[in-house]
């Protein structure tokens, strides 16, 4: 299998495209839900990692797609394990009652990885 490299030019079309239904993703489920008259933004993760333990391990591995997508794309390995990280401890720490779903609504794994790909892809 051959990965994706870029040059100095535009990223290819592809991962342009990639790239935006990932954010949108990402977006829905850490940020698509605003407080009424606060800057404080949530995703459907928040909501659904309210389900004892199964809501967190369904988020988790929702959010693994987009580590998966990032690997079709070619990202290295070391920045593969950061973005499998940040998945790991939002499952970890989303599965402890109450304050778990606390943390979750503030660390956004998925955003942080679209963050890391965004990135990735800027610097090819």
């Amino acid at each position: 299998m051959v990965a994706a490299t870029f040059s100095n030019a535009a990223p290819p079309l592809d991962a342009v495209a990639r790239l935006a239904r990932l954010r949108k993703l990402a977006w829905f489920l850490d940020a698509q839900f605003g407080l009424p008259g606060t800057r404080f933004r949530f995703g459907i993760n928040s909501l659904v990692g309210l389900a004892p333990a199964m809501g967190d391990v369904v988020m988790g591995i929702i959010s693994l797609y987009i580590v998966n997508e990032a690997r079709r794309m070619g990202v290295p390995g070391p920045l593969l394990g950061r973005m499998l990280m940040n998945v790991a401890v939002e499952v970890v720490g989303g599965a402890v009652p109450l304050l778990g779903d606390l943390f979750d609504m503030v660390f956004k794994a998925n955003l942080r990885n679209i963050a890391l790909l965004e990135e990735w892809v800027a610097q090819r």
